[in-house]
């Protein structure tokens, strides 16, 4: 069972039993039958398990799908006619496979130039650079043509497909990918909350409830840490005499130290940002010195 808030957990079970019964649906409007999903949100809040559970949940194959490995667009869409139907293509930390929004960027400034107005040399040292750029990712595959294997021509290739992006940063991603159509449901994954943490102590500790659950619920609003983080503190160490109750003292534990520590790194932003306003209130209110 995930961890995370039931009502989002509610929304992906539907939309994945709607979309595995809709074959009939996407024939009459005339569209591919695949569907788009991001899961966006800091490491370790549950994107690759979210995926895994979907699989499981669809009886999907799983095609990871690692963009800096393939060399150009032709392999990408070699790629994409191979994969069977009902399966989950993969491509995770989307934001760090592919330089792709520089790509763009380079060719609208390309665009720009004037015929005629070209300096051999700048060209030379621009080819040059393009070559060490190409050599370092090891991939020609551009946004176009990764925009056509997910939502072009390309990919009406098989049916009852999902392909689904992960992220750390979302804010990094060219709008292109993740628009309506490409990208039909935008998951954000993040910090654990109460909610979140009483699934995982059920699912680790088998408990409903326990005069712990309100300290603990507490402090998880007090500060930020991911479901990966709370599993590690109440996960049993041993097969000895381990108690749940132990488990939730060693995670109170933990908490109040991050507390702490949040606390402290607050403070000593603080002061540095006090140190920086003193020091340049100096600066400027210092006497000047004129020479003639």
């Amino acid at each position: 069972m995930l961890a995370m808030e039931e009502a989002k957990k509610q929304l992906i079970l539907e939309d994945l039993q709607w979309f595995k019964g809709a074959k009939d649906y996407y024939a009459q409007i005339g569209k591919p039958w695949k569907r788009g999903y991001l899961l966006y949100g800091p490491p370790g809040t549950g994107k690759s398990t979210l995926v895994a559970a979907m699989a499981n949940l669809l009886d999907y194959d799983i095609y990871d799908l690692e963009l800096t490995t393939v060399k150009n667009n032709k392999q990408l869409r070699r790629l994409l006619i191979e994969t069977t139907c009902k399966s989950i293509i993969l491509i995770e930390d989307i934001d760090c496979s592919l330089d792709l929004t520089g790509q763009r960027t380079e060719k609208k400034e390309g665009d720009d130039e004037k015929a005629g107005e070209k300096d051999p040399l700048k060209d030379k040292t621009v080819g040059e650079k393009e070559a060490k750029d190409k050599k370092k990712k090891g991939s020609d595959v551009t946004l176009s043509g990764l925009l056509n294997f997910i939502g072009g021509i390309w990919s009406a290739c098989g049916e009852e497909r999902i392909i689904v992006f992960t992220t750390n940063h979302v804010d990094k991603l060219d709008p292109a990918l993740i628009r309506p159509g490409r990208r039909d449901l935008h998951i954000e994954l993040s910090y654990c909350r109460y909610e979140a943490f009483k699934m995982l102590a059920k699912n680790y500790l088998r408990l409903e409830s326990h005069p712990l659950f309100e300290t603990i619920g507490t402090l998880l609003e007090e500060i930020d840490v991911t479901p990966a983080d709370v599993a590690e503190n109440i996960m049993p160490r041993s097969v000895k005499a381990t108690t749940a109750e132990d488990c939730l003292k060693k995670l109170v534990v933990y908490l109040k130290k991050s507390k702490k520590e949040k606390k402290l790194k607050a403070e000593q932003e603080l002061l540095l940002e006090g140190g920086e306003k003193l020091a340049l209130g100096e600066i400027s209110g210092g006497p000047v010195k004129r020479t003639s």
